[in-house]
Formats: C-alpha cells, sequence, structure tokens
C-alpha cells in the first residue's frame, strides 16, 4: 500500500481487510497529521483522539475475526453541523455548546459501515459563506496555498482531504458548499440528490436546500464515502430511490449529449467569469468531446430563480439562530439574515416551496434535450484569507455572487451534482467545474466523471508538488473528436 498520506479510501479499506496495515496506525497517522498542521490549515474544530484511537482498536479486533464492512477501520471526518454522539455541534457559532446525545442519521450510517470518525471539521458560521473563517475557531487554510481560503462553507472538510489529513469526508452543501470548496482544493465533490443521505435529526436543512455530501481526491472514494452514509431516517420526508452509486464508477456512461453554460443565472448583482476559469471548463469541454460526446453550448431556463432560493436559506438561518445558546455573539451579517428569515418565514418560504414544482418542469425540460450540463463551479479563484470575512452584509453578498454564482440553483432544485478538478489559475489556485443532472442521476454523472478521471489523473497531482502535470490548453469548438 502507498502511504497513508496518499492512500484514498478505497485503497484503504482494501488494505485493511487484506490485512497490510492496521486501524490504529492509519488513525494514528490522521491524528499526527492532524495535529502537525493545526497551526497551519485549522482543518479540524474538534478532534476526538482518545475516541478514535480506541474504536480503531476494536476495529482490528473485528478485522482479525474475519469482519467485513465496507469501511471497516477506515478514518474519515465529518463536518461539524453532524451531530456525534458525545460532543457538541457549534456549527461554525461561539458559545457553550451541549454534546450530542446520539449521532446523526448520516454519522450514525458511517459508524454502521465501520468508518472511524476521527473528528470534526471547520465550517462558517451557520454554513452561509463560501470561505472558512469565524471568531470561533480562526482561519481554516487552503493546502494549495495558505494565503486564500479553501472555500466554504465545508472547508475544513475540504482541507482535510487535500492535505491527505483524511482519505475522504463529509460535508453538507446548501449553495453550494460540497462542490466550491471541492473546486477551490483540486476535490471531487459530490452533492446528492435530496434525501440521498439524512439529515436527520433535521428532517430537512435549511427548507431542504442543504444536502449532505461527500469529498474525496477520486471518483471512486467519494462514491464509495456516499454509499455509506446514504439511506433514510424513518421519518426523513424525502426518501428517493436507492442506487449503489460505486457501482457506476467503472461503468461506461454512453455517448451523452452534454449543455456547455459558461453564462451564470441571474443574481440582480454582478457575476464576471475569470478568463482563466472559463479556459479550464472549455478544456474540460474539449476533453468530453474528444472522448465521444457531443457538447455543445446551452443554457438552461433558469428565470427568475432567486426568489426560490432566498426565504429559504434566511428561514433557515432564522431557526438555527433561535437554537443557539448565545445569539449575542453572532456576526453582525449572521443576526442581519435571521432578521430577514423571519421576515420571509411565512408567505414568501411558502411561495418559495411552490415554485420548485415549476422549476422542476421547467428545468426538467432541457434535461430532456440534454444528458448532463457542464458549467464552471466558481466564476473566481479562492479567495485571499480575509478578503470577505471583513467586509459588511451587502459587500459579503456581492462579493459572494461574483465568485460564486453558478452552484445554488442546483440546491432549490434539489438534483445532484458533481464537482471536478479543472485544473489551476494564476500559478497553483485550483477551480473545477460542475456535472449536473436531473433527480437522481448520480449513477451517470458519477459514471462521466470517473471517465473524465481516467483521462485526466487529477488525483496524481498533491498541494507542494508530486507526480502529475498540470492540464492545460484552450479552444472554442465543440463535438465529436473535437480537441
Amino acid at each position: 500500500m502507498t502511504s497513508g498520506r496518499t492512500a484514498g479510501l478505497a485503497e484503504h479499506a482494501r488494505a485493511l481487510a487484506g490485512g497490510a496495515v492496521s486501524s490504529r496506525a492509519l488513525v494514528e497517522e490522521a491524528l499526527a497529521g492532524i495535529e502537525a498542521t493545526r497551526g497551519t490549515l485549522n482543518a479540524f474544530r474538534l478532534v476526538r483522539a482518545e475516541a478514535a484511537l480506541a474504536e480503531a482498536d476494536a476495529a482490528d479486533r473485528e478485522l482479525a475475526a474475519g469482519g467485513c464492512r465496507p469501511l471497516l477501520g477506515v478514518p474519515v471526518a465529518v463536518k461539524d453541523d453532524m451531530e456525534v454522539a458525545g460532543v457538541p455541534t457549534a456549527f461554525g457559532c461561539r458559545g457553550e455548546f451541549p454534546p450530542a446525545a446520539r449521532d446523526g442519521e448520516a454519522v450514525r450510517r458511517l459508524r454502521a459501515a465501520g468508518a472511524v470518525i476521527v473528528g470534526k471539521t471547520n465550517t462558517c458560521e451557520l454554513g452561509q459563506w463560501p470561505f472558512t473563517e469565524g471568531p470561533a475557531f480562526g482561519d481554516t487554510r487552503n493546502p494549495w496555498h495558505t494565503g486564500h481560503t479553501p472555500g466554504g462553507s465545508s472547508g475544513g472538510s475540504a482541507a482535510a482531504v487535500a492535505a491527505g489529513l483524511v482519505p475522504a469526508a463529509l460535508g453538507s452543501d446548501g449553495a453550494g458548499s460540497v462542490r466550491i470548496p471541492a473546486a477551490w482544493t483540486h476535490l471531487v465533490g459530490i452533492k446528492p440528490q435530496r434525501g440521498r443521505i439524512s439529515t436527520w435529526p433535521r428532517p430537512e436543512s435549511f427548507h431542504g436546500i442543504t444536502v449532505n455530501g461527500t469529498l474525496a481526491r477520486t471518483v471512486e472514494d467519494a462514491a464509495l464515502l456516499l454509499d455509506a452514509a446514504s439511506g433514510n431516517h424513518a421519518r426523513d420526508p424525502h426518501r428517493p430511490p436507492a442506487v449503489r452509486v460505486s457501482d457506476a464508477v467503472g461503468r461506461e456512461p454512453g455517448r451523452l449529449r452534454i449543455a456547455l453554460s459558461l453564462k451564470p443565472p441571474f443574481t440582480a448583482l454582478p457575476a464576471r467569469l475569470h478568463p482563466g476559469v472559463r479556459a479550464r471548463v472549455v478544456a474540460l469541454a474539449e476533453r468530453l468531446a474528444a472522448l465521444g460526446h457531443e457538447v455543445e453550448e446551452a443554457d438552461p431556463p433558469y428565470g427568475q430563480i432567486g426568489p426560490a432560493f432566498l426565504p429559504r436559506a434566511t428561514a433557515g438561518i432564522a431557526e438555527r439562530v433561535r437554537e443557539l445558546p448565545d445569539p449575542g455573539l453572532l456576526d453582525p451579517r449572521t443576526r442581519a439574515a435571521a432578521r430577514l428569515g423571519r421576515l420571509l418565514g411565512g408567505a414568501p418560504l411558502r411561495a418559495a416551496r411552490r415554485a420548485e414544482a415549476r422549476l422542476h418542469r421547467r428545468i426538467g425540460a432541457f434535461l430532456r434535450t440534454y444528458d448532463v450540463l457542464l458549467t464552471p463551479t466558481t466564476a473566481a479563484p479562492p479567495p485571499r484569507i480575509g478578503a470577505l470575512h471583513g467586509l459588511g452584509g451587502f459587500g459579503t453578498d456581492r462579493a459572494m455572487i461574483a465568485a460564486c454564482p453558478y452552484a445554488w440553483p442546483w440546491n432549490v432544485l434539489g438534483w445532484p451534482g458533481v464537482n471536478v478538478p479543472a485544473g489551476f489559475v494564476d500559478g497553483s489556485l485550483p477551480v473545477g467545474a460542475q456535472l449536473l443532472g436531473p433527480a437522481d442521476s448520480e449513477p451517470l454523472l458519477v459514471s462521466l466523471a470517473a471517465r473524465l478521471e481516467e483521462d485526466r489523473r487529477w488525483y496524481e497531482r498533491w498541494p507542494g508538488g508530486g507526480p502529475g502535470a498540470e492540464p492545460g490548453g484552450s479552444a472554442t469548438r465543440f463535438g465529436p473528436g473535437a480537441g
């Protein structure tokens, strides 16, 4: 087996099952890496060192007795908006939080698959922003360039995986919060269909726009973690048909019609696509065409989709703020968002929920013409640490929309999307592209992402150098064999 730092989730699981390594050795290595990078990356809010080592020892005993659960003994991390029994869930906020009485359903399922939860990763306050900074825990930094953010709100999970501290991690995605940090740290990030991974003990998170998802270096690892965490609590309102997504990794997707959309949805505030990001996404479209797919430029009919998002997001913030032990410790921007959420939590919220069905019909018709939509994940590379954190409310909104206008519509729809690495701009800053599909299309998206990964081999490149070369090229012609 390669070293623990470079081995992935699937490779860890195979090595453990074959007796090539112990769970204790992997967990010790993870804990040492977390401690060594605490002052530089600051990826973790809470580390379960003693508990994780005890669980690793139990996994080793089970392995020695012939146990064969899919992630038995593998160390992973989860974002600090998920309940882990015995430790607090602060969700990026200051204050004294009680320990959770029991695991959330996603964590329970990871444990049932045998995974060892080494800790909870940092996230911005209530998951609102595409950076992971705040007075509750400090700044989480990008392993590719520590002067820049890894993104947010699942920035701690992304930083931990990109640096090799853990082979994969759970995050959550309410407006791109898995896909954006995956793009900005050169990872695969899967935002699954709403309900694929339970958000219980919340029947819905942020009125259905937020789902739990996975971050990993490879499509196989992200899909494997997704399968392990997937499933529903008996009282979940959203229960998509069961699929085994990892089975799609080695399956040919067939010849697909792919729409390339570089135009962001209407946002009322300006957003301009960085030329380097555009070049990288166009180059990725070229590769898809060279692999035999039919690629053409076409924009989804989003229309005025913003009013279907804002009430759900802000009403969700207002609900979370009411649950906090000391709301007075919150960032003024959070308190302002909660006030807006209280105003929008009645009729506007109900109208936003009703709009989803109309959007499904309109955008679903577009996706009967095209199998997959390809867009930039972000409009810009990762900002510098502190660039957004010190702004006021309007300035933060303006900067967020300028940098990240592409991801959030799929949260309104509740449909799946996969970020794939698209390359680097401005020397060393990673960017990504989204593969987006209709309801329950995770197997198709994963199959296509895996085929693209086989061609691009993005997992060979690591922060600080290593094997692999930066992909490049930009052209404007699409079609079978183009590029």
